[in-house]
């Protein structure tokens, strides 16, 4: 009993830490759209996908955080996955060093997914 505790303290302190980065994330999409717009053409994304990326993020959130939705959560957990892994080689790529972000969320994303998986057996 204990270590199911263990497990779930792990896995709301992992998915919290998911969540401030990617509130701040989305937050920065809607609040400095102009710098978002900047870096999203230096990497040579296109600019249109940045409000909907945003409520996409949002939505993962919501997910992750809601009870049920399994087949979701597998899926917002991908999505996630490869949006961070994305996001890691494109500031890399571009050598602005905010990679960094990308790392911390990516790690925060497996923890919450594999202490998410313990606690749901």
């Amino acid at each position: 009993m204990e270590n199911m505790k263990t497990n779930k303290i792990i896995y709301y302190i992992a998915t919290a830490i998911l969540t401030a980065v990617m509130l701040f994330s989305v937050s920065m999409y809607f609040l400095k759209h102009d710098m978002i717009k900047g870096a999203f053409e230096s990497f040579g994304y296109p600019t249109y996908i940045i409000y909907p990326y945003a409520v996409v993020k949002l939505l993962g959130l919501v997910v992750l955080w809601l009870p049920g939705f399994k087949v979701l959560k597998e899926w917002a957990y991908a999505g996630f996955f490869y949006a961070f892994v994305l996001a890691f080689f494109a500031h890399y790529m571009i050598s602005d060093g905010q990679q960094g972000t990308a790392v911390i969320a990516l790690v925060a994303l497996m923890v919450s997914y594999v202490f998410y998986k313990r606690i749901n057996k």
